[in-house]
């Protein structure tokens, strides 16, 4: 089969879907075919790791250690694969490259310009990218949206890439918004048409039109939009929103979007067994409801926590369980009080010194009334501090990132491999790590999960700082036990004794960046069991 391309655009405004679009679309291929998705983003960071969680949401971790945009947990989510950091394309990365050609004489004293060159590089970016690996699919999601003018480039670039294609072997979803002004009562589609008629006007003629609304395209407002976008009604397709993002594939099918997608890029169709093993779980009934807290400071832009949200729903699924999510923010007075409300709680990542004594009396707290509680990352380093301070008789305890003069009392110190780190774009300790477990609860969960091998797990990580060794060997003999750690004896896995506490557990590791719906994190699985 020759490779084939499927390009994704949005317009009016951000975050209406444009990555559950790419993903849908290559869920119908990854059963059978290799689907490999690109993200193109117009920022000028050479990635997301160094980006503040509430301008830009979470920074998702791969397996290779690089630090992307948040959508590439949807497609690892809708994929079943595994993504790499070269499928992150930024404009920052574009620039870099050029200017890096431009200094090692690549240009052979040609005057660099925007056209050919950083369009050039663009394509053979992409083409690099889709060609290393034998992918028969590439998904190429251009961030932001059409007439932005930080992806000007993007879309001139992938104008001359159709030039040189078959027609076959090329198709451009445009994902647009319909709105629906509260004094008319009535859909929209100007800005639908408005934005068809820019991208025309930049060469590009989009074979699919996605329209998003709460509810679904009116018949009216379908022909409309066919008749300004130059296409047949059938080519137009709704997309309400839905209670689960995993409904999405059978919304498309239901209208269907995957005979057109099998159709329009000449490839046999074919029927998928996942898609039935969804529906299936999805479907499954709900034997109970609980509410789980996700407190922290980042919370007051839900996307902050995006996998830790997608987790807790795939575990609940996976138990028949209604999971009701909410956030607090412990920076604002009330929020240790609603702590003190909730019957099941995760401490997310993050990381800086505001507001640690708040959440130090908020971990005593989950400690002593034996709440059900997950803590991730810079979280079971707060956990052994509390414990140490309020324990283990030592009052000073702390950590080197809080407080740079703290030693000897660090319970938390920096790792070892980070002491000579000048830059701090891509240099804390990334990547999936093995971890050892010990014979506890958590190794039962990664046991009942089949994620256990020789009793070894792998999990992905993001931090500089560790439990100090010597203060971990303190541990031995407490009611907080170390049930995993690192080959090099880094800890990464922590939990009190089930019979004081039901759920005190904490991991350095993100398990929120592995979770699926088929498959959800155990740790996860763990926290929803112990709070029904």
């Amino acid at each position: 089969m020759r490779k084939k391309y499927i390009i994704i655009t949005g317009w009016v405004i951000s975050g209406i879907g444009k990555w559950v679009t790419t993903a849908s679309a290559g869920f119908f291929f990854s059963e059978k075919y290799k689907v490999t998705p690109i993200k193109l983003d117009g920022y000028l960071n050479i990635d997301p790791g160094t980006m503040n969680p509430h301008e830009h949401g979470e920074v998702f971790v791969l397996a290779d250690g690089a630090e992307v945009d948040m959508d590439f947990g949807h497609y690892e989510r809708f994929l079943w694969s595994e993504c790499s950091g070269n499928q992150s394309i930024s404009m920052g990365k574009i620039f870099a490259g050029i200017l890096e050609k431009e200094r090692r004489w690549d240009f052979l004293g040609k005057t660099v310009q925007m056209i050919p060159h950083v369009t050039n590089h663009i394509s053979d970016r992409i083409e690099e990218v889709f060609s290393q690996s034998g992918w028969d699919i590439c998904m190429i999601e251009v961030g932001w949206t059409v007439g932005d003018i930080e992806v000007e480039l993007y879309l001139e670039a992938i104008r001359q890439m159709k030039r040189k294609k078959k027609k076959e072997d090329f198709l451009h979803i445009h994902l647009t918004y319909v709105p629906v002004p509260g004094w008319v009562d009535e859909q929209k589609t100007k800005p639908t048409q408005q934005s068809v008629n820019l991208l025309q006007s930049k060469g590009l003629f989009p074979d699919i039109i996605m329209a998003r609304w709460t509810e679904k395209l009116s018949k009216s407002s379908r022909e409309k939009i066919a008749l300004f976008a130059n296409l047949r009604e059938d080519r137009v397709f709704s997309l309400p929103d839905v209670d689960s993002i995993y409904t999405v594939p059978q919304l498309l099918k239901k209208q269907k979007f995957d005979a057109l997608l099998y159709g329009k890029l000449w490839i046999p169709f074919y029927e998928w067994e996942r898609l039935h093993e969804w529906s299936a779980q999805l479907l499954n009934q709900v034997k109970s409801e609980i509410t789980v807290w996700i407190v922290w400071k980042y919370t007051a832009l839900e996307d902050s926590y995006s996998s830790v949200v997608e987790a807790l729903r795939h575990a609940g699924k996976h138990l028949w369980v209604k999971t009701n999510i909410i956030f607090i923010d412990t920076r604002k007075k009330h929020g240790i009080e609603k702590v003190k409300k909730c019957n099941a709680c995760i401490i997310p990542w993050g990381f800086g010194d505001t507001w640690i004594e708040n959440m130090l009396e908020t971990i005593t707290y989950i400690r002593e009334n034996k709440i059900p509680c997950l803590w991730i990352c810079l979280w079971l380093q707060l956990m052994v501090i509390e414990y140490f301070r309020n324990v283990l008789n030592t009052p000073q305890a702390n950590s080197l990132e809080f407080d740079k003069k703290c030693k000897p009392n660090d319970i938390i110190t920096l790792l070892d491999s980070q002491k000579n780190i000048v830059n701090l774009w891509g240099t804390m300790r990334l990547w999936k790590q093995v971890s050892k477990l010990k014979p506890w609860n958590i190794k039962d969960l990664y046991n009942e999960a089949e994620r256990l091998k020789w009793n070894k797990i792998e999990e992905r990580f993001r931090h500089r700082y560790e439990v100090h060794p010597s203060f971990a060997e303190k541990l031995n003999g407490t009611d907080l036990n170390i049930t995993g750690t690192s080959p090099a004896g880094i800890v990464q896995f922590i939990e009190m004794n089930s019979k004081i506490h039901p759920y005190y557990t904490a991991t350095q590791s993100h398990p929120e960046l592995s979770s699926k719906l088929e498959n959800p994190a155990p740790l996860f699985v763990g926290l929803i069991r112990a709070s029904i």
